[in-house]
Order: structure tokens, then sequence, then C-alpha cells
């Protein structure tokens, strides 16, 4: 089957993926674009596992104050370079990130900083273990994930603090 360069333009709007990988799952599909797309999301999700052990050193920080100054978040986000820090796809995931964390219930980053006394249910507790406030079908671990497989680069976030006036127990660095 021809593959043509339009139908290698949409799915590279969908994906984000490079020109040759999306023409080779095209081809792969026979031209199926929701098939060529679940196939990078495959590919890309295999990558970031290999990825993991890396270092992500690069990143940046945003930070969310809600509407009347009352409520205030501040996200760290890593990533491996500085030019996928800067790229609107990573600045979008720290923004919604940030808009996570300011909608509650987070303590720490992952299961592994919960501490056990506390009794709390871990997919509330944990960011990465959260729905996610923007589509419930998938946890914030999805959609980092996704971030990471979409860059090429491991993705993590490395820590948040959430300030609310007058709540001085929920502040604190995680």
């Amino acid at each position: 089957m021809e593959i043509s360069a339009a139908l290698v333009k949409e799915l590279r709007g969908r994906t984000s993926a490079g020109v040759m990988d999306c023409r080779n799952a095209l081809a792969q599909v026979d031209g199926d674009l929701d098939k060529a797309s679940e196939l990078l999301r495959q590919q890309g999700l295999s990558k970031a596992e290999k990825r993991a052990g890396r270092e992500a050193k690069q990143g940046l920080i945003e930070t969310y104050v809600h509407f009347g100054g009352r409520l205030g978040v501040m996200v760290e986000v890593n990533c491996e370079t500085d030019f996928v820090a800067k790229t609107d796809e990573f600045k979008q995931l720290a923004h919604d990130l940030a808009l996570q964390i300011a909608a509650g219930g987070a303590v720490c980053v992952s299961i592994e900083d919960l501490p056990e006394e506390t009794g709390l249910d871990p997919k509330e507790a944990c960011l990465l273990e959260q729905k996610s406030i923007r589509d419930d079908t998938r946890t914030i671990r999805d959609i980092v994930t996704e971030t990471a497989a979409k860059t090429g680069e491991k993705v993590s976030i490395g820590r948040f603090v959430r300030f609310e006036l007058g709540n001085q127990e929920a502040d604190g660095v995680v």
C-alpha cells in the first residue's frame, strides 16, 4: 500500500512521533490511523521502560496560584535534557500536574514515598496513582509514561509542595 505524505502528517499530528516512525507504523497496519497510533504508543511505552534507569536532572518547576491567592502549588518535573523541558508537551504536563496537585489529596509522589503508618489510601494520597482530573480513565502515572514515550526521554516528578492559607498541615515539601 502506498503511504501518502498527508497520512503521515496526520499520524504525526496525533502522536508527535518521527516521520519515519509514522511511515513505518502505517506500512505495518496497511494505512489504518488508529492501529498505527496504538502501535506507536506501544513502541513508545517499551522505549520508556528501557529508559527508566537513566538520570533525569533537567526539567522545570511549574507554579500555580488559584484565583484569590489562597492556594498555591509548586511542582518539579524532570527529564533528561533541557531541550525536552522546553517543549510544549512537557510544559503542558507540568501545568496539568500543578492543577492536579491543587485539586487536592496528594501527599506524596509515589507509593514508595508513603509512610506505612498513615493508613491513607495510596490511590488518593500518591500523585502517580491518582485518577487524572482531566480524564478519569487514566492515572497520572499513565500520563507521565505517555509523555516519556512521546518525548523519547525519561520523565519523572521530582517533588511538589501545596500551600493553602490556614491549613499548615497540608503544607510541606514532598
